[in-house]
């Protein structure tokens, strides 16, 4: 009876101990026949409520994206195209400040390939994703689909000999490219599919917020623009056409809306045009290309430029008179031709601006250059129409003069700034560390302090009028621009500059990661153990655990196991809203040994350290497989984040609750010190 009631309670056990392991996504697959040699790979996936797993097309630096890798294609099968997935949906992350492509409640992949070998009786594809809600777990699948065999015998001879004529050239295309598609996660004979956005048919549904937010600060552009000195006289002047050359005030009033719609058309049409060349996905891929934002900072440089007064940027003299004559016909064509003639003549001065905004809305993807440019020519066109309506305003409107040029180097100076965020992004992919984090925030003191001199007009440019004094608007502007100028210089020395922090390098990026101490000085070197490094809030962290606990028996503090991943969004949310608690913080730095090991590490393992999981029979191959295997094996769980309190042998000091995840700063404080009391 007691031995019967031993293996009860050890099958329950075990079963409560494999419940912990989550799957949130269950996978069918099948193979079917498109044409004679080729054929389709369907995966389609169930998610659990309240989950959601990420894309092939999730861009670079946020959560990990989906990959397909064909275990067995070299010289067995070529692949025809890029995986095509089902809808998705797109929201913006401020954690990692990417705009990530997800699926909801279910997802279809499919892959066309080519038969090479027909003697090839199945297809392995492994599939590696990160699916999230409060936790994230990072997953690897791998599928053999079956290839009928009534589908090879099909062939006819010609056919055979043409796919053995192929698959000698395909073979030797193969070895000569090899090197360029392997990933440092995988074996030397895998091939990785590198997702590519322009191959993915679908319409992405953006967060309203992301859409809000490019559409507000596309407004804003947009009456910027308004206060160049190339639009802002037009606005009395053609309005003054309207109503003095209609006939009624009330055609006067439909006239002017004619032309403010068809200045919204006109913008909207550019947009579309953008968003349908490059691709409604293949502008978010684009924003994280190292050619993209080198070509967009080249770019901002010359716009700059022209607007400090160097030269202008205007389109052909000849386009601008031929949409003139094709004006002066009159009737609605006409008035759409005038509105065309002010997007012409107007170039100089919108132009930059137009091209910045399309640059920063290309960074979301999906239908934002539209959105934006929807945001931008509304703001351009309503004044034309509210003056129309109301054309006693144009009294109160200010003279044309010297303050309009101001604002145009004004535009010029905030161009500039905005340039050298797309020089760091290249530099950041390239991991070059030319523009770390004290020399951009140096380039932007200079570059805010030079147009504070401007506002205070110790500085004139080209185009300035001579001037004996100041209005009090440019020297409240001026003493803006000083204001922040002073703000960024603690920068210099490690401060967060919390305002303008999604534009700077990280402060891991930089030649003082700790920062300066007060008296201006480098602070010494710290003394790190041995495999030790510099994390979150200044923390010592080990990455490998055999360091971690040898350093932790030498001191001889408990030990906390942060199973983590470089991808994982509420890692970092924990990190930066729990961690941070000074309570909490002062923990992790003076009591507690803090080992991270990332699940996500895509560094491969030398050959030797490799092995089959004895626990879930995965092939172990990278730094981020041993780490996972390690927690599933130990812990039986497979989330992140997830933390452990351990003792100098391993065993867990927190024994009514030996693991914690995603919770707030108070549950959090204390399981760290209940833990450390045990210890103690």
């Amino acid at each position: 009876m007691k031995k019967l009631l031993f293996i009860l309670t050890a099958f329950l056990v075990f079963t409560n101990v494999k419940s912990q392991i989550l799957d949130p996504v269950k996978w069918t697959t099948k193979i079917e026949q498109k044409s004679e040699g080729i054929f389709v790979l369907t995966f389609n996936a169930v998610i659990e409520k309240e989950w959601h797993m990420y894309s092939q097309f999730t861009p670079d630096g946020g959560p990990l994206p989906m990959q397909l890798v064909f275990k067995n294609q070299s010289g067995n099968y070529s692949l025809i195209g890029k995986a095509k997935e089902s809808k998705t949906k797109t929201a913006y992350n401020d954690i990692f400040e990417v705009n990530e492509t997800f699926f909801e409640g279910k997802a279809q992949i499919q892959q066309e390939i080519k038969l090479i070998n027909l003697k090839l009786s199945k297809v392995e594809v492994e599939l590696n994703y990160q699916a999230c809600k409060e936790v994230c777990i990072n997953q690897s699948k791998k599928f053999t689909l079956q290839i009928p065999a009534s589908a090879i015998a099909a062939v006819t001879s010609n056919q055979k000999e043409n796919l053995l004529n192929e698959s000698v050239q395909n073979t030797k295309l193969t070895d000569s490219t090899k090197t360029d598609t392997l990933t440092p996660s995988l074996g030397a004979s895998d091939i990785v599919i590198a997702p590519e956005k322009a191959a993915l048919p679908k319409t992405p549904e953006t967060a309203p917020r992301s859409v809000w937010s490019i559409f507000f600060v596309a407004f804003l552009f947009g009456f910027t623009a308004l206060l160049t000195p190339c639009v802002f006289p037009m606005i009395p002047m053609t309005v003054s056409f309207f109503t003095k050359q209609s006939k009624t005030r009330a055609r006067g009033i439909r006239n002017a809306v004619v032309y403010g719609i068809s200045i919204i058309v006109i913008y909207v049409l550019l947009g579309s045009i953008v968003t349908a060349v490059f691709g409604a996905d293949a502008l978010n891929a684009l924003s994280t290309n190292v050619w993209f934002n080198l070509a967009f900072f080249v770019l901002l440089v010359i716009f700059a430029i022209s607007f400090l007064g160097a030269f202008e940027i205007v389109l052909p003299n000849s386009w601008a008179n031929k949409v003139d004559n094709q004006a002066d016909r009159g009737g609605i064509l006409g008035i759409v031709f005038m509105a065309l003639a002010l997007a012409i003549v107007s170039f100089s001065c919108t132009g930059p601006i137009v091209g910045s905004l399309l640059v920063e809305a290309a960074s979301n993807g999906g239908l934002a250059p539209i959105v934006g440019m929807f945001g931008f020519s509304l703001a351009l066109a309503l004044p034309f129409m509210l003056f129309a309506f109301f054309p006693g305003w144009l009294q109160s409107l200010p003279k044309s003069g010297g303050w309009l040029n101001t604002v145009k180097v004004v535009l010029g100076f905030l161009e500039l700034a905005l340039a050298f965020k797309f020089l760091s992004n290249a530099d950041l992919v390239l991991q070059l560390h030319i523009l770390e984090r004290e020399v951009f925030i140096a380039i932007w003191i200079a570059v805010f302090g030079a147009l504070a001199f401007y506002l205070f007009g110790k500085i004139t440019l080209p185009h300035d009028s001579p001037t004996s004094s100041i209005s009090v608007g440019r020297l409240l502007m001026g003493l803006l621009a000083l204001t922040f100028t002073i703000y960024l210089i603690p920068g210099l020395w490690g401060a967060p500059l919390k305002i303008i922090n999604a534009f700077p390098p990280p402060m891991e990026y930089s030649e003082s990661p700790m920062g300066l101490n007060v008296a201006g000085k480098r602070e010494s070197k710290i003394d790190l153990p041995e495999g030790a490094k510099i994390g979150p809030h200044g923390l010592v962290v080990f990455d490998n655990y055999q360091n971690g606990l040898a350093y932790a028996k030498k001191v001889n503090k408990p030990i906390m196991l942060d199973f983590t991943g470089y991808a994982c969004v509420n890692c970092r949310k924990m990190e930066n809203n729990v961690w941070s608690d000074p309570k909490v913080l002062s923990i992790l730095k003076d009591q507690i040994v803090l080992i991270s090991l990332y699940v996500d590490d895509k560094r491969e393992l030398p050959k030797l350290q490799q092995f089959i999981s004895p626990t879930t029979g995965a092939e172990i191959e990278t730094i981020g497989d041993k780490w996972t295997d390690f927690m599933i094996s130990k812990y039986k769980t497979n989330t992140q984040p997830l933390y452990v309190l351990t003792d100098l042998e391993g065993n867990s000091l927190n024994n009514e609750q030996p693991t914690i995840s995603y919770v707030g700063v108070e549950e959090y404080y204390n399981w760290l010190k209940a833990g450390i009391a045990k210890f103690k």
